[in-house]
């Protein structure tokens, strides 16, 4: 399976509706209806558009929005973030303060809803088991974490502002006169 198939994949999935596990549940039934080398192309594309998002500054986006992630949570944030397509990931991943920008974000600002999908990060594991009754392969080339020693302390106010403008404009307090 190619990048390319992957997200033609992902956006087929998400022609029935926005609902995240609905998505997710799409994507099993239409990865599971394909030969299982296929799904374990998935599988491997999924690990690498997992590690290149693996990124301090996008786990603070994630942090900001969310009201905290834990290392759970951000990969979880992270299943939620495929969900929107390879546009709205590639452009987070580049830019994620550019997540200011889309009005499910803007209006968990006022609303205080977390953006979280583990469902997706299982599609490829689902959808094996429900095309071959056995579990995936283990994986023998695993992709690697960047190493993440750039953090920051995400519950640093001026720090947000410094990083992320635009959603600490959305989910940091004003500062204090």
């Amino acid at each position: 399976m190619r990048t390319e198939d992957f997200w033609q994949l992902v956006d087929r999935a998400r022609t029935g509706g926005a609902e995240p596990a609905a998505i997710a549940a799409r994507a099993v039934a239409l990865l599971a209806a394909r030969a299982p080398e296929e799904i374990v192309g998935y599988a491997h594309h999924q690990q690498r558009v997992l590690a290149a998002s693996y990124r301090v500054d996008l786990w603070g986006a994630a942090y900001l929005i969310n009201g905290g992630a834990s290392d759970d949570g951000f990969e979880s944030f992270r299943g939620w973030l495929m969900t929107q397509g390879r546009e709205v990931f590639a452009r987070a991943v580049a830019e994620p303060d550019s997540l200011a920008d889309l009005p499910q974000v803007r209006a968990a600002s006022l609303s205080g809803a977390e953006f979280e999908c583990a469902d997706m990060l299982a599609v490829p594991w689902d959808a094996y088991r429900k095309a071959t009754a056995t579990d995936l392969p283990a994986d023998r080339g695993a992709a690697r974490e960047p190493d993440l020693n750039e953090f920051w302390d995400f519950d640093d106010p001026d720090e947000a502002r410094r990083r992320l403008p635009r959603l600490a404009t959305l989910f940091v307090e004003p500062p204090q006169e």
